[in-house]
C-alpha cells in the first residue's frame, strides 16, 4: 500500500473515531462521511468494520450505549468540516 493509500485510510479512521465521538451510527457515519468529506460509503464500512474487528470489546459496549441524542443536518456538516480541517492542520504540522 503506497503511502497515499494509507495517508488516506488513516484519514477515514480520524473521520470515524470522531463520528464516534458523536455517537454516530455507522450508518450515519457513512451517510455523513460521504456528503460532507466526499468519501465513498463501501470505504468508510470497510474501515468501520477493520475496527471492529481490531477493538470487538469497545464496538460491542458502544452499540450496547448508544442512546444518543440527535444532531441536525447542520451540526453534523459543520463538525465533519472542523474534523477536515483539523486532520488537515494536523498533517501539514507534521
Amino acid at each position: 500500500m503506497g503511502d497515499s493509500s494509507a495517508s488516506y485510510i488513516y484519514m477515514v479512521q480520524h473521520l470515524i473515531e470522531k463520528c464516534l465521538i458523536f455517537h454516530m451510527t455507522k450508518e450515519e457515519c457513512m451517510e455523513a462521511l460521504s456528503k460532507h468529506a466526499n468519501i465513498k460509503p463501501v470505504i468508510t464500512s470497510t474501515v468501520w468494520n477493520e475496527l471492529e474487528k481490531e477493538n470487538k470489546e469497545f464496538f460491542e459496549a458502544y452499540s450496547q450505549s448508544h442512546n444518543k441524542d440527535f444532531i441536525t443536518e447542520e451540526e453534523t456538516s459543520a463538525m465533519i468540516q472542523k474534523m477536515i480541517l483539523d486532520n488537515d492542520h494536523t498533517k501539514n504540522s507534521d
